[in-house]
């Protein structure tokens, strides 16, 4: 039986990483909390596919809007940072992703992807998940995707933002409305 992640402390990571400025360095959960920062991390299958550019390349061009909000976003794969670095240098015309606000980090080993319960064993691949942790790491939100469709950015930003409300926000909740 699957054990429950949300409300408790999130996995703690390290991994090696392509950072915005494209030189390789290490990204880890503890780094984000002794900032006291947010952290979206999200799990795609792998690089140079289809639907994982369009999602990769969206969170990207609002990474503005996270900083904002006090979040790192963190985008993880088990391919290596070769290859995440390889096509971070592919224009987004050619399915690349081109330049990138936030980092992209390489779980190898499966590790990461194993603890948050997205690896697929038998691909050797992480399915869709993305995670709202807290700047005291305690795991908020957690949602896993089918690797054919990608994530609302939209309604990423909108959930941060009712977590950081501290308040109960019901169905249907926008930023700038009231709480319960």
């Amino acid at each position: 039986m699957a054990e429950r992640m949300v409300g408790k402390q999130a996995p703690r990571f390290d991994m090696d990483a392509v950072m915005p400025n494209k030189e390789f360095s290490k990204v880890t959960l503890e780094q984000n909390m002794k900032e006291d920062k947010w952290t979206v991390l999200f799990f795609y299958p792998m690089d140079f596919t289809f639907v994982c550019p369009t999602e990769i390349t969206a969170m990207s061009d609002r990474y503005d809007e996270f900083e904002d909000l006090d979040a790192e976003v963190i985008g993880v794969s088990t391919d290596t940072i070769h290859t995440h670095l390889a096509w971070i240098n592919t224009n987004r015309e050619d399915n690349g992703l081109g330049d990138l606000a936030y980092p992209l980090a390489a779980d190898t080993n499966h590790r990461v992807s194993k603890e948050y319960g997205v690896f697929i064993e038998d691909e050797g691949i992480a399915l869709r998940g993305l995670y709202i942790i807290s700047p005291e790491g305690e795991l908020q939100y957690q949602t896993v995707f089918h690797n054919n469709i990608g994530r609302d950015v939209d309604e990423t930003l909108r959930v941060l933002q009712a977590l950081q409300t501290g308040g109960l926000c019901p169905a249907n909740w926008k930023p700038g409305q009231e709480t319960l």
